[in-house]
């Protein structure tokens, strides 16, 4: 992540091993193209994790689902880091239109 972003903690999360940035970057390249992102896959990924720092993909596409790969360029999405505190398994948001990004709460099966 270039060290110019500017992240701010997202309260209210219903995880409390949790803590979610969202990050943005005042030097984007974002040229306003895309409103929406793209639906990666209707389900989530799911994954044991262990503690540390995840880069989330906000747009749909990376290569490297559910993480970020830096294809985001352009489309105004950047990637949301995520403090993982203790080992456990997740269900990663694939569809990208999750409430409570970056996990899925089933937001897929009504697109």
């Amino acid at each position: 992540m270039p060290a110019h972003f500017f992240c701010r903690l997202e309260t209210g999360s219903t995880l409390a091993a949790v803590r979610i940035y969202v990050c943005l970057n005042p030097n984007s390249d974002y040229n306003g193209s895309m409103s929406e992102p793209k639906i990666a896959q209707k389900s989530p990924i799911v994954q044991k994790v262990e503690p540390g720092t995840y880069y989330w993909c906000a747009c749909g596409h990376s290569k490297s689902q559910p993480f970020c790969d830096g294809a985001h360029k352009g489309t105004g999405f950047g990637p949301l880091k995520t403090e993982i505190t203790e080992a456990k398994t997740v269900a990663w948001c694939a569809c990208k239109h999750s409430k409570t990004a970056p996990f899925c709460d089933g937001s897929h099966s009504r697109l």
